[in-house]
């Protein structure tokens, strides 16, 4: 249900008309996870009744692929090899199984949540916070992945756009309309509220399953700049889909990632990015019911931009 998309006008002005700068003070470094309270958590974990769980992420994967070029890097420092020669045997009986693995999640196939300090708006990010601050030597000493360390445990609300307009995904290079959104909205009876980490399937995903992945440069779908008004009035918390959470090509020049630009940089909105929305969709087709109790953990990772997760809904 495509709508009007925004002049590039209006989304620069988006920097004002939607900035929480200030709003939780002018040292705050949280953004809209303050609005994450103990009665909205309450209030989640209140609405499971069965118990089942089900992951959100992607598995990671060690090797290469066209939308990967750099993937995760993964070897055995220990491995069980050895029993079989009988050398762990004689030489080290008590020896363990143990690996590495180190990757760049800021992508587009890790499942992973973007801090406050992962873009910048004319050299600053977050709440006025100086670019210059997230260093090469020092990291993310501001806005780290770190203020999350205490876990995001909230309502998680899918909005499954295929499903709403019946069609199989959204095309590259059409993002998700705030019309999308009401429709979901009416059709499956819930109302986007302050506090919610809202998720947008847009079949991006099951189209890499079913037709295999494609190099970025082909374009990805994502919520429209339009959606962004949406999202500060209702006050949600995180948004996340199963994209890279902007519309390629670019549709401006100058704001050419505006969810991660605006978002972060103005709102002090946290993003998921590349979640697996195939499974719990299904969950909820199953059940007709489209909210769940949703916990993130972030890594403990100090002065970082973000962290690999995997995001658990609990029906």
């Amino acid at each position: 249900m495509p709508g009007r998309i925004p002049t590039e006008a209006e989304v620069l002005g988006y920097f004002k008309s939607l900035s929480n700068w200030g709003r939780w003070g002018k040292e705050d470094q949280m953004g809209a996870l303050n609005l994450i309270t103990p009665e909205k958590t309450r209030r989640a974990i209140a609405t499971v009744k069965e118990g089942v769980t089900v992951s959100l992420a992607r598995t990671v994967r060690f090797e290469s692929s066209a939308d990967a070029p750099i993937p995760p890097v993964h070897f055995m420092v220990e491995s069980g090899e050895g029993w079989a020669t009988g050398q762990k045997v004689s030489a080290r009986p008590n020896a363990a199984a143990t690996d590495y693995f180190g990757m760049i999640f800021h992508g587009a196939t890790i499942t992973h949540v973007d801090s406050l300090s992962h873009f910048f708006w004319e050299g600053k990010t977050y709440n006025g916070q100086p670019a210059h601050l997230v260093s090469t030597s020092l990291g993310a000493t501001v806005c780290s992945v770190e203020q999350a360390k205490n876990g995001i445990m909230t309502r998680g609300v899918l909005v499954d756009v295929p499903m709403v307009r019946g069609i199989d995904w959204v095309e590259r290079g059409e993002g998700v309309s705030p019309e999308d959104i009401l429709a979901a909205e009416e059709r499956c009876g819930f109302r986007v509220g302050e506090g919610d980490v809202l998720l947008i399937r847009t079949g991006q995903l099951h189209r890499r399953d079913v037709e295999g992945p494609v190099d970025r440069t082909k374009g990805s779908t994502a919520c429209q700049a339009a959606c962004l008004p949406l999202f500060h009035q209702r006050g949600i918390a995180m948004m996340g889909s199963d994209t890279g959470n902007d519309v390629a090509p670019p549709q401006y020049a100058k704001v050419p990632q505006p969810i991660h630009q605006v978002g972060i940089t103005a709102m002090g909105l946290w993003i998921l990015d590349n979640a697996n929305l195939e499974d719990v969709a299904q969950a909820c087709r199953q059940r007709n019911r489209w909210e769940f109790l949703l916990s993130i953990g972030p890594l403990r990772l100090h002065n970082t931009t973000g962290s690999p997760v995997n995001p658990i809904a609990v029906f």
